[in-house]
């Protein structure tokens, strides 16, 4: 009980104090174009559930799809490079010179080469999460020390034992740490090219209101998408619980 209390009064309160100063925005503004959340929240009540589902599901199909592809590429590159030397020798410069390539600027040669539909928006979004999965995971495995291999060898473990008590719990809280690092920049991304070549997806509902000057659809479309980057966020938490356990006696 005193855990949880911990964990969300602490949120509360940043929820309170937002909106408080989203009011007073308000107030000294007294402009459509920033209305009061009081306003914005009522709001909601005139949105069509039934359509918002169908914005909701559309943009997280297309950031499910383009986060298990990063996270599965990212993880079977990384732990090539972490396990090899010789792999890492020569995937290391490879990673480096592509990394630092703005991806947002590939976004027309993905469209040309995928169309506007959605292989190209989960495209970018794996292009984006991929070498960060990638370095994590690889830097993971790497700062494991040789000594907890070398126990297991002694007591006559396999492969398998030591890629399962070892390796695996490390890649796998490597992963989760690079996927919500990795997540803020998918969901902005997801945002931007949801404006075009759709109908459906969260930032074209924003986007859509904005050129309406439709701003408390504007403002409860950003709330909404904000809501689900938050659970998104909880259920990151939840997993690295539940796949974790031995941090908790780290």
């Amino acid at each position: 009980m005193k855990t949880m209390k911990k964990k969300w009064v602490p949120l509360l309160v940043g929820v309170l104090v937002i909106n408080f100063l989203w009011w007073i925005a308000s107030l000294a503004v007294n402009q459509s174009m920033l209305p009061s959340p009081f306003v914005v929240y009522a709001h909601f009540g005139q949105l069509n559930p039934s359509m918002m589902w169908l914005h909701v599901y559309n943009s997280l199909i297309r950031l499910f799809w383009g986060l298990l592809l990063a996270v599965s590429l990212g993880f079977g590159i990384g732990l090539l490079m972490g396990r090899s030397n010789h792999w890492n020798r020569w995937l290391d410069p490879l990673v480096y010179l592509t990394y630092p390539i703005p991806k947002v600027a590939l976004l027309p040669i993905i469209m040309l080469l995928f169309g506007l539909g959605n292989v190209s928006k989960i495209m970018l979004i794996t292009l984006i999460v991929v070498f960060q999965v990638i370095l994590s995971v690889r830097d993971g495995i790497r700062s494991i020390p040789p000594s907890y291999y070398q126990q297991l060898i002694v007591l006559g473990a396999s492969r398998w034992q030591i890629f399962e008590k070892i390796t695996l719990p490390a890649a796998m809280a490597a992963i989760l740490n690079a996927v919500r690092i990795a997540l803020g920049t998918a969901i902005a991304i997801l945002f931007f090219t949801e404006v075009y070549g759709t109908q459906y997806g969260l930032g074209y509902f924003v986007m859509d209101a904005w050129g309406r000057l439709n701003y408390l659809d504007m403002y409860c479309g950003i709330l909404i998408l904000s809501l689900v980057a938050f659970l998104l966020f909880l259920l990151i938490d939840v997993l690295e619980s539940s796949l974790l356990k031995w941090r908790q006696y780290t």
